[in-house]
């Protein structure tokens, strides 16, 4: 090869070369850009969304904890009537969450809407009617005396937001246990059949096979099931990769449907953490106890002894050395027998 080739291959290279670091820069700037209005998108629909219910932290915490460093539980909340702005809706799922950042573990409760509580200056009465009397925050204090746990964080979300993200999400797999029919949540639709085995669902299947109760002859327990069930079929497909493009429509339906006290540091903070979380990392916890009419109302009634258990199982994921209760327990019998001391 002469010179002049040389040099013409040369400028030849040269000119593939720029080409392909032009090629490159554009792909970094498209997807710098694209992350950027990903971010921007998730800071818009973390504003829309945030609630902070006034507190820096639960009653039973003694300072606050990071989602990002610390154990923390979270309140999950499937409302039935948002149109309320979150008073005088029904909750009609309610889950408890727990995260531990050193086995980047999670547990998963299921409260049946009709266990039998005590809420909160309004006595006996089923759990999920503790959103209709006091919205959220009389909710969280609810499950924080039942459980004896703290509840670090909440989020509630609708309908209409739930069958969103599963459709965009591109529906979930499920193993339905038996053939059966159900109303969709429209009241004028058709009845959804469900067969046995595993079967696809997009959003508005999805809410109607975790919703169904009166034909599981578990009862609430099934319901409670397949409730986790689909949770966890969600969170595997948000995590696939093909989720990422659909990272928008996500934080859309975030914004306009789903209410939380997580800040967007928290969220980026948690997604940092827990990158490389699967479903594979969570456990499902059951809260035994059976079915009771009282005054001619049916309640869900739970076992003492499995609630204890329940308890003591978040509080060591939690890391959560004592019970609240236990702790007063003692202080008052530490009174009683100081007081009985200088009587004596």
């Amino acid at each position: 090869m002469n010179r002049k080739q040389m040099k013409k291959a040369k400028k030849k290279k040269n000119r593939f070369l720029r080409r392909l670091l032009f090629f490159a820069l554009l792909i970094l700037i498209c997807v710098g850009g694209y992350l950027g209005y990903v971010f921007y998108q998730t800071f818009e629909a973390a504003n829309e969304s945030y609630d902070d219910l006034g507190r820096e932290k639960s009653k039973l915490r003694e300072q606050a904890v990071s989602i990002s460093n610390d154990p923390v539980s979270i309140l999950l909340l499937g409302v039935e009537n948002y149109s309320s702005g979150g008073n005088g809706g029904r909750s009609d799922t309610l889950m408890v969450a727990t995260f531990n950042p050193e086995d980047q573990t999670m547990k998963l409760l299921s409260i049946p809407r009709d266990t039998r509580v005590d809420i909160p200056d309004e006595g006996r009465d089923k759990i999920n009617h503790s959103y209709s009397k006091g919205g959220k925050e009389l909710t969280i204090e609810t499950v924080e005396d039942f459980l004896d746990i703290p509840i670090d964080y909440y989020a509630t979300v609708n309908f209409d937001g739930f069958k969103n993200i599963v459709d965009i999400v591109g529906g979930v797999t499920v193993n339905v246990p038996f053939d059966f029919e159900q109303n969709s949540d429209d009241p004028k639709a058709e009845k959804l059949e469900f067969t046995e085995g595993p079967m696809e669902l997009d959003g508005r299947h999805a809410l109607a096979y975790a919703r169904m109760r009166y034909q599981d002859p578990m009862g609430d327990i099934g319901r409670n099931e397949r409730q986790q069930e689909v949770v966890k079929a969600v969170i595997d497909e948000i995590a696939s990769a093909g989720t990422l493009f659909k990272v928008d429509q996500i934080t859309d339906e975030v914004g306009k449907n789903v209410e939380t006290n997580m800040k967007v540091s928290e969220l980026l903070g948690f997604y940092q953490k827990y990158s490389g979380f699967n479903t594979n990392k969570i456990e499902t916890i059951k809260l035994d106890g059976a079915g009771e009419d009282i005054d001619g109302i049916s309640y869900w009634i739970p076992e003492d002894e499995s609630v204890e258990e329940v308890q003591t199982e978040l509080q060591n994921h939690l890391e959560i050395q004592l019970s609240s209760n236990t702790s007063e327990d003692e202080n008052e019998f530490d009174s009683a027998a100081s007081s009985e001391d200088e009587s004596n």
